[in-house]
């Protein structure tokens, strides 16, 4: 009996000591990655439903980015160097819609075959919103070049 007590006494501050590196582990918060400054450059341009969204866009590369955070609108129709961020989203986005359209698959086989597969390849983007990449703007630099329209 002497013997299991004494066992029991010297683990027990060892029990002790091994938890709690635990709880202290378990208690720190993981570290958020750094978000990545890039540099992009293109044309300023003010968005057409409304008037206060802008995008960014280059048409030698042919892309496009919706801007947020500094305030570009005294740079519309200018060319621009920009520094930022790309802004990931990790919200649930659920698009609906019928594949091929519904005009697409109520005409069957009366459509050319290369149209209809066009279409249900999803060819061509027809009307609607078009979700653009947001890019956070950080700093705007005017560079020399003009707009193509």
């Amino acid at each position: 009996m002497r013997t299991t007590l004494a066992c029991l006494a010297l683990s027990l501050p060892l029990l002790i000591l091994d938890a709690t590196p635990l709880d202290a582990q378990e208690k720190k918060a993981p570290a958020k990655p750094a978000s990545k400054t890039l540099s992009l450059s293109g044309c300023v341009v003010r968005g057409e439903t409304t008037p206060d969204h802008y995008t960014l866009e280059d048409k030698v590369e042919g892309s496009k980015y919706r801007l947020t955070g500094v305030k570009v609108g005294d740079f519309v129709g200018q060319r621009v160097q920009i520094a930022g961020s790309l802004v990931e989203t990790k919200r649930l986005i659920i698009k609906g819609g019928l594949t091929p359209n519904a005009n697409v698959a109520a005409q069957a086989g009366a459509m050319d075959p290369a149209r209809a597969a066009m279409a249900a390849a999803g060819g061509a983007a027809g009307p609607g919103t078009v979700d653009l990449p947001e890019f956070r703007v950080k700093s705007v630099r005017p560079v020399s070049g003009g707009c193509p329209d």
